[in-house]
C-alpha cells in the first residue's frame, strides 16, 4: 500500500489502520509526505507489532517527538525501514540508536535502515554508532547526506574495530553470567535430587519385597534368634558397615565432572553466542575487557557527507580488523565527501577484497537516492 502526497488527518489514518487489520497478507506500507503526526506513528507501531507488515517507508514526514524509534522496538517484526528526509536530527538519532541496541535490549529483526537526508550530524552519528555496538541483526544502513564530519565518522569507523567494554556493559555481562551460572547449578541440583528420589523409591520397593517374603517364610523363634545373632555380629563379633555409607552420614552430591559446566561459566567459556557480550571472543588484555566490533553490517552508505581525508585511515584500519575477525562489511560508500578521489587510503579501501562488490561501480555520477535533496 502506497500513500504519496496525500495529507492525512487522524480520522483518515484510523480508517487506514482498520484496513490493515482486514489485510493480513499486507507486508509493505509506504507513506511519502503524508503529514503524519506522532500519535499516528505511535498507533502504527502498536499495529505493526502484531501484523504481517515487514517493510515500512515513512519519508518526508517530520515529527515533533521523533516517535520513529518505536518502529524499531525489540518486539517489532519489521525487517526494512526507510526514514529518509524526516529532519530527525541529533535527538531522533539518539532514540533510534538506543532502539538498535543497549546493553539490556536490542532490535532482533530489522535488516535494513535508511536514514538519509536527516541532518543527523556528528553527534547523531555517534548515537547511531553506539547502537551498532551490540546489534547483531542490521545488515544495511544508509547515513548518506547527513552533514557527518570527521568526528562522527571516527565513531562509526571504531564500531567495526576492537571495542573496549564500557562499565555498564561489564556490569550487564556479569549479571547475565551469574544468571546462567545459577540456572546451571539449579538444573544440576534438580537432576541430582531426581536421581536420589528414584534410588530411594527403588530401595523402598526392594525392602517391601523382602518383608513380604519374610512374612511368607517366617522361621521358628529359635532359628530367628540364630539369624539375628548372625546379623548383629560378623566373623569377629563386629557389626558390618554398609557399603553405601560414609563417615558423617553424608552422601556425595556431584563429581568434579558434573561441576565442569559451572566452572566454564565462571571462566567465561561455553556461553551463548546470541548476545555480543557473551561471545567467547570477549577477552581480557592488560586488565581490560575487549570484544569484537560489529561484524553483521554488510553495507554502510556515508556518501554526501563532510568526511575528510583525516578519517580514511580509521576506516582502513577497521576494515583490516574486520578481515581478521571475519566481518561481513562488503560495501562502504564514501563518494562525494571532502577528500580527493585519488587519496591513497581511499584507493586502498576501494581495492580491498572485502569491498569488491560488482554493485558498487567506481562512477562519479550519484545514484538516484543520493541525488535527492531535502
Amino acid at each position: 500500500m502506497k500513500i504519496s502526497g496525500w495529507k492525512m488527518n487522524y480520522k483518515i489514518f484510523k480508517a487506514v489502520l482498520k484496513m490493515l487489520s482486514s489485510m493480513p497478507t499486507l507486508q509493505c506500507l509506504h507513506f511519502w509526505q503524508a503529514a503524519l503526526s506522532d500519535p499516528m506513528v505511535i498507533s502504527l507501531a502498536n499495529t505493526s507489532l502484531g501484523s504481517n507488515l515487514r517493510a515500512v517507508t515513512l519519508e518526508g514526514n517530520p515529527l515533533l517527538q521523533n516517535s520513529f524509534y518505536l518502529l524499531l522496538s525489540e518486539d517489532s517484526n519489521l525487517t526494512h525501514l526507510s526514514l529518509r528526509n524526516n529532519q530527525i536530527g541529533e535527538e531522533g538519532a539518539r532514540l533510534i540508536g538506543s532502539a538498535l541496541s543497549t546493553c539490556k535490549s536490542a532490535n532482533k529483526n530489522l535488516l535494513s535502515l535508511n536514514l538519509a537526508f536527516n541532518n543527523i550530524g556528528d553527534a547523531g552519528a555517534a548515537h547511531i554508532a553506539q547502537g551498532l555496538r551490540l546489534n547483531n541483526t542490521l545488515v544495511i544502513l544508509s547515513l548518506a547526506n547527513n552533514k557527518i564530519g570527521d568526528a562522527g565518522a571516527a565513531h562509526l569507523a571504531m564500531t567495526f574495530g576492537e571495542l573496549t567494554l564500557l562499565h555498564e556493559e561489564i556490569v550487564e555481562r556479569r549479571r547475565m553470567m551469574l544468571h546462567k551460572l545459577q540456572s546451571s547449578l539449579r538444573a544440576d541440583l534438580e537432576q541430582t535430587a531426581g536421581g536420589h528420589l528414584s534410588a530411594i523409591h527403588s530401595a523402598s520397593g526392594k525392602g517391601e519385597a523382602k518383608s513380604s517374603n519374610k512374612k511368607k517364610n517366617k522361621p521358628a523363634k529359635k532359628d530367628e534368634k540364630t539369624a539375628d545373632s548372625k546379623v548383629k555380629k560378623g566373623p569377629e563379633g563386629k557389626r558390618p558397615q554398609s557399603r553405601n555409607t560414609k563417615s558423617g552420614g553424608k552422601e556425595k552430591l556431584s563429581s568434579p565432572h558434573e561441576d565442569k559446566s559451572s566452572c566454564n561459566l565462571i571462566e567465561g567459556e561455553g556461553l551463548e553466542t546470541g548476545n555480543p557480550l557473551l561471545v567467547q571472543s570477549v577477552h581480557r588484555r592488560d586488565g581490560v575487557l575487549y570484544m569484537p566490533g560489529n561484524t553483521t553490517l554488510t553495507s554502510l552508505n556515508l556518501a554526501g557527507n563532510k568526511i575528510t581525508e583525516k578519517s580514511l585511515p580509521l576506516f582502513l584500519a577497521s576494515l583490516e580488523r574486520q578481515e581478521e575477525v571475519g566481518g561481513n562489511l562488503q560495501r562502504l560508500i564514501l563518494q562525494r565527501n571532502l577528500f580527493p578521489a585519488d587519496a591513497e587510503c581511499y584507493i586502498k579501501i576501494k581495492e580491498m577484497k572485502a569491498l569488491a562488490d560488482r554493485l558498487v561501480e567506481q562512477n562519479p555520477v550519484p545514484t538516484e537516492e543520493e541525488a535527492k535533496e531535502t
